[in-house]
């Protein structure tokens, strides 16, 4: 028998992964956790409390694992609901069923991978991240807990991002490159050297703008 869901923030990005989490049958239920919606459900999926309620939620048996459906605007925010509760609630896992991931590549808990990804041997996706519709992750690539890769996302082999990254959509990361937590890049950028101070990117090749 499969398992109830609990997605913490009821936005877009929450109703995407209850949709995939529904549809492609990972899960046989969803429920929303939400601090900010004034409604009872969305899309007939109920929101059954706040977030300084999910200890007390989970002991009641109203869901059995956890992902954070928080997006990439508030990636601090994920890190510290995860760092909060890793330890206390079981956290679930979410490969569409379109995507491939290489036997030898890594996906940790809190992770969700959309549809059409590509996730090739020996990489290694860290906890609590989002990657987004047409990733392709070469060899021997880390994607850092709690980043967010937007659609078509291109990164080659032996690449490192660090933690809290929010990667733009149709970014292309060249081998050998090192990122540095708290980095953004704006859509298409290029990457072709390591990034070593956090901040926001853009542009082919990728120059700091702030």
């Amino acid at each position: 028998m499969k398992k109830v869901l609990g997605i913490v923030g009821a936005g877009k990005l929450g109703e995407q992964i209850a949709h995939y989490a529904l549809t492609d049958n990972h899960y046989s239920k969803v429920v929303f956790i939400d601090d900010f919606s004034s409604e009872k459900e969305i899309n007939g999926i109920k929101i059954i409390g706040k977030t300084n309620q999910i200890d007390y939620l989970f002991d009641k048996k109203l869901f059995d694992e956890l992902i954070i459906g928080i997006g990439y605007n508030y990636l601090n925010k994920r890190k510290e609901i995860y760092s909060q509760l890793k330890d206390k609630i079981p956290f679930g896992k979410i490969i569409h069923s379109t995507s491939w991931a290489d036997g030898t590549a890594i996906i940790r808990k809190g992770c969700v991978i959309y549809p059409n990804c590509s996730i090739d041997i020996n990489s290694i996706v860290e906890e609590n991240t989002i990657i987004n519709n047409s990733c392709s992750i070469a060899h021997d690539s880390i994607i850092g807990k709690h980043s967010f890769l937007s659609p078509s996302v291109s990164i080659a082999g032996f690449v490192k991002i660090e933690e809290c990254c929010n990667i733009g959509i149709n970014t292309t990361i060249i081998d050998n490159i090192n990122i540095v937590s708290n980095t953004q890049t704006g859509g298409g950028t290029v990457v072709v050297k390591n990034i070593v101070e956090s901040g926001l990117y853009v542009g082919n090749p990728a120059r700091f703008i702030r």
